[in-house]
């Protein structure tokens, strides 16, 4: 699969924060406690800009959002109070499309490479078949972004087991709880997600209910009471202290469930719901780099 070199993902990668999780410019005042997409937006303009350092853009706002804020306001000549107001808001709004603009306003010659390139990738990825290429592409013990296409919220996990499909565990508590966030709970229900690894980016369907494992005990170890009423066997449970018991499942194009075997409409029309997403997402990362050749 041919790849997109690093400091085009990052064009990708900005461009495409920007489409999922555009910051309002009139939105109300964010503080410690505040929660939602706007936090989440403000957090990710903040950690392109390099003060928000934390792993992921929980859209909880925390002791490390609030000293990110604090941070920037004090380098850019705000009152340092820590609160995302109106002249906050539109300083990060203005420096966001400053870099945005930097990044993207590249020679004729690279914006067409790198239009090809994007190209090449979106015809790579997307819907790619799980036992061909995405359970090669994607290994055991490597994290994954997760972004939902319905909401645009993203968080981390970790693929941690399965062979019919990948099972994935959230990697921190802030990560549960976004998963619960988005699905309203623990929930079997299907979803549509875009997963990035590494520079990849590919279409899956998800479903956010922790199951055949306890947190408390070692992976692998044979145990009883196993989450979701699994009962004995052996412990599906490798990140610890994540808030979330056991593994959740997450299929790809021709992936089979573990127990019957089949591959489930279910799923795959999800993937093909997060196949159109990425295609209409990405086809618009190649206008963005097209219209400043």
């Amino acid at each position: 699969m041919k790849k997109i070199q690093m400091k085009q993902v990052a064009i990708l990668s900005l461009a495409a924060t920007l489409l999922f999780n555009p910051i309002n410019a009139s939105a109300a005042l964010l503080k410690k406690g505040s929660k939602g997409n706007e936090v989440q937006s403000v957090q990710l303009a903040l950690k392109d800009l390099g003060y928000f350092r934390y792993n992921n853009a929980t859209g909880y706002y925390g002791t490390i959002t609030y000293k990110a804020v604090k941070e920037f306001q004090k380098k850019n000549g705000l009152l340092a109070d820590g609160i995302v107001g109106k002249q906050t808001r539109n300083a990060i709004l203005k420096l966001t499309a400053k870099k945005q603009n930097a990044a993207v306003k590249l020679s004729t010659k690279t914006a067409e490479k790198a239009t090809d390139q994007v190209s090449a990738q979106v015809t790579k990825s997307g819907a790619l078949d799980w036992f061909k290429e995405v359970r090669y592409l994607w290994k055991r013990g490597v994290n994954a972004t997760i972004t939902d296409v319905n909401t645009g919220k993203s968080f981390q996990v970790r693929r941690t087991f399965g062979t019919n499909h990948a099972d994935v565990e959230p990697l921190t508590k802030a990560d549960s709880a976004m998963i619960k966030d988005i699905w309203g709970g623990w929930s079997w229900e299907r979803r549509a997600v875009v997963v990035q690894v590494g520079d990849s980016i590919l279409a899956g369907s998800m479903t956010a209910m922790p199951h055949a494992g306890v947190d408390s005990e070692p992976a692998v170890k044979i145990v009883n009471n196993r989450s979701d009423n699994y009962g004995r066997g052996q412990n599906l449970d490798a990140v610890k202290e994540n808030g979330a018991s056991g593994v959740m499942d997450l299929h790809f194009t021709n992936s089979r469930t573990h127990s019957t075997n089949v591959v489930q409409a279910s799923h795959q029309n999800m993937v093909k719901k997060a196949a159109k997403y990425i295609e209409s997402t990405l086809t618009k990362v190649i206008e963005v780099a097209s219209n400043t050749k």
